[in-house]
């Protein structure tokens, strides 16, 4: 019986083998047949100068790409709430109100400043130049500078003055600045081109500048700028700002979100908008967004080879609302994420704009120059709260 047994597996292993043989013979067929990578062809070489992720100026070849992706192209000529929208975004708010970027996320618009260079009609002529551009081109350096903190107790603006908590930080601030100015002494790192100090106009953004110029002699001090002013207050915040001396642990809390109603546009996550929020951000929107356009740019067009300085250091002294909506602008995330940012009192937030149009975010809110005792987040002291 066990002799039969061992015949019959020898049996099936001989019948088997034809089998296998003709489905190894097919898979090898199959290989051969396939595109061999060849190893020892050369990687193509990337020029350091050219930003690689910029597309061709043509617009044939924007075109092109565009009806290559299966998603729809996003159909708004500029980028921006919809004045004309009608009804609501997830019953959050009004569905004009909603910012629309130029092109879907997460796609990069690289004409977002309105800078970008016409075609020339010829691919090779538009790489030449974008390599010009990016060679011989100025780099700007925007640093955003929350205020220090802050006296909470007054309405009125001129009495909201630092604190000595909020005159230190700014002090401390422009030790570093200065530091960013004057350069290493061994020389690794340069000096920063530190060309001007802007401010908005409220009481106690001027007062941190102030300060902080002390410390940058022979830099311009720009005259303050009201569109950069952090919003248009109303009476909810006043009464939560009193509520936040009160024991309710959950009241204080939830009158302290509503701080936030000096907004540059909605917020997710967040509750429904209430009319006054709706009011409040028509009332603030176009004017921060004004301040974005103004000062976020890239420089303009080399027009022949200088010597002259290729980066630019601009210190821009505002508010916590407004850098953190200046952050989601500049890097095309959607503006409505501001609020998920907490900018601490005379934070660094750093963004590089390239002559190419490419931003770039070094620091977000960069606090390192404060020791832990004097960082605060206006009425909260370091960082268990």
């Amino acid at each position: 019986m066990a002799h039969h047994h061992r015949l019959w597996r020898i049996a099936s292993r001989l019948s088997a083998a034809p089998i296998a043989a003709a489905a190894f013979s097919s898979e090898r067929q199959q290989q051969q047949q396939r595109p061999q990578c060849d190893a020892s062809a050369p990687l193509p070489k990337l020029d350091p100068a050219v930003d690689n992720s910029l597309p061709s100026l043509s617009s044939n070849k924007l075109d092109n790409n565009n009806e290559k992706s299966k998603e729809p192209a996003v159909a708004v000529k500029t980028a921006g709430m919809q004045k004309d929208a009608v009804g609501s975004y997830k019953n959050l708010f009004p569905l004009r109100q909603k910012w629309q970027p130029k092109v879907e996320y997460p796609l990069w618009d690289h004409n977002w400043d309105g800078k970008m260079p016409e075609s020339t009609g010829s691919d090779e002529e538009d790489r030449k130049r974008m390599r010009y551009i990016r060679k011989n081109g100025v780099t700007r350096h925007i640093i955003l500078v929350r205020h220090g903190q802050y006296d909470e107790t007054h309405k009125e603006d001129e009495k909201r003055k630092l604190t000595a908590l909020g005159r230190l930080q700014a002090d401390l601030t422009g030790r570093r600045l200065a530091e960013m100015l004057k350069g290493s002494k061994t020389g690794k790192a340069n000096p920063c081109n530190i060309t001007s100090i802007r401010v908005s106009g409220m009481t106690r953004a001027i007062e941190t500048a102030d300060i902080i110029a002390t410390h940058l002699p022979g830099v311009t001090f720009e005259e303050p700028d009201p569109l950069l002013n952090e919003g248009r207050w109303c009476f909810v915040c006043f009464y939560s700002i009193a509520c936040l001396y009160q024991s309710n642990t959950r009241k204080r809390l939830i009158l302290f979100l509503s701080l936030f109603s000096c907004r540059p546009c909605h917020h997710i996550p967040g509750s429904k908008a209430s009319e006054r929020i709706v009011q409040v951000t028509d009332d603030n929107h176009a004017r921060i967004e004004s301040a974005f356009e103004k000062y976020f740019q890239r420089a303009e067009a080399p027009d022949d080879d200088e010597d002259g300085e290729k980066h630019e250091f601009e210190i821009i002294v505002c508010h916590a609302n407004v850098i953190r909506y200046f952050m989601c602008r500049a890097l095309q995330l959607p503006p409505e994420a501001w609020l998920r940012y907490c900018p601490f009192n005379c934070s660094l937030t750093y963004l590089t704009i390239r002559p190419t149009g490419s931003v770039s975010c070094r620091m977000v809110g960069d606090c390192g120059h404060l020791n832990y005792e004097s960082s605060s987040f206006s009425q909260h002291h370091g960082f268990v709260w």
